[in-house]
């Protein structure tokens, strides 16, 4: 037991010698961890036939490891009857929650939707496909200790297949660079992490969302724990290696000053390149008293030159477009409907 949990086991204690009625439980029902309330979200999209097991596996869990909890599924505008699924299971389950959003806006964007409607003091985020097994929230939970704000549960494992982890290691290693954190290359959609550091990316307005590197701007205090994954039962993956790697794009230019710094470094280094040129036509020009000759070396120069200076406008220019869809004010999602839960009061 931890020395703050004992400082609060002898007051009680103390309480109970001096007063007749003793103060309010502040243990729950396995007395090894403090009063906690859980709300976890899920993005949802075209995955009606593993949302009832999702849910399913997800009650006995949260009613072990906490007092008070609710489930956010948020459909991304699937294509499937998703909707459906989500309405019914919130009929069925008073701690479930749906929100339908307008569009697909992508599973980040949906997450910033679940997070800001979040109502309690801890908040888990996992996917909608089994792989981050419901069973493991325990171990997020543990880590997230008095010092610790975000918990992430890394893979022993990756089950996406060679393709889908390759991208996946692209871009954790994009995503380093934008959060700024050792944490980056073990970060996950399996995470749990304190409300309150939602109030650092409140007011975010901007189309293009990564809840990792949001994070980033409410605390430093990552960790990660190792935890099963499993492999995908129902459906396919809506990820690509291709919409991995426009996701990394993304998330440098949208997030970090890495690309300008690579554009700088490149133009620097053809600088240098250049002025090595110079002194080589000068050096032949005043020892043998000719000058290089022949059109090809000419059109190298200028190809490689041009070449370094479109990639740098390039660049640039990816950053002109985020300030330009930005000045645009694009929400970052509209919700469409909801499925409220009933009074929590109700559950049993």
């Amino acid at each position: 037991m931890q020395p703050s949990s004992l400082l609060l086991l002898d007051l009680s204690t103390d309480w109970a010698e001096n007063h007749e009625t003793p103060p309010r439980k502040v243990f729950t029902m396995s007395a090894q961890h403090e009063t906690r309330s859980l709300s976890v979200v899920v993005p949802v999209y075209n995955s009606d036939e593993a949302l009832p097991k999702l849910i399913s596996r997800l009650a006995p869990v949260l009613s072990e490891n906490s007092d008070e909890y609710e489930v956010i599924l948020v459909d991304d505008c699937s294509r499937s009857d998703a909707w459906s699924v989500i309405q019914s299971l919130a009929d069925q389950y008073p701690w479930v929650r749906g929100i339908r959003l307008m569009r697909n806006y992508g599973q980040h964007n949906a997450l910033l939707c679940g997070i800001r409607e979040a109502q309690y003091e801890i908040i888990v985020t996992l996917d909608d496909d089994l792989q981050n097994p419901p069973e493991e929230i325990p171990k997020l939970l543990a880590g997230l200790s008095s010092d610790i704000d975000v918990v992430y549960g890394t893979p022993l494992k990756e089950q996406h297949g060679l393709w889908r982890d390759m991208a996946s290691r692209i871009t954790k290693v994009a995503l380093s660079g934008g959060m700024g954190a050792e944490t980056a290359r073990k970060v996950s959609a399996f995470r749990a992490f304190r409300s309150g550091v939602r109030s650092a990316f409140a007011n975010y307005p901007g189309p293009f969302v990564s809840i990792d590197v949001l994070l980033t701007w409410g605390t430093n205090r990552f960790i990660a724990v190792p935890v099963r994954h499993d492999v995908r039962q129902d459906g396919e993956s809506n990820y690509t290696m291709q919409r991995l790697i426009v996701h990394a794009l993304n998330m440098m230019t949208g997030f970090s000053v890495v690309p300008l710094q690579i554009a700088s470094l490149v133009g620097f280094a053809f600088t240098l390149v250049g002025i090595l040129v110079l002194a080589f036509v000068l050096g032949r020009y005043l020892l043998e008293g000719t000058s290089v000759p022949g059109f090809p070396f000419l059109a190298s120069i200028v190809a490689i030159f041009s070449g370094a200076q479109l990639f740098a406008l390039g660049i640039i220019g990816e950053y002109l477009a985020r300030m330009h869809f930005r000045s645009m004010e694009q929400p970052a999602y509209t919700v469409r409907s909801t499925a409220p839960a009933r009074d929590r009061e109700s559950r049993d």
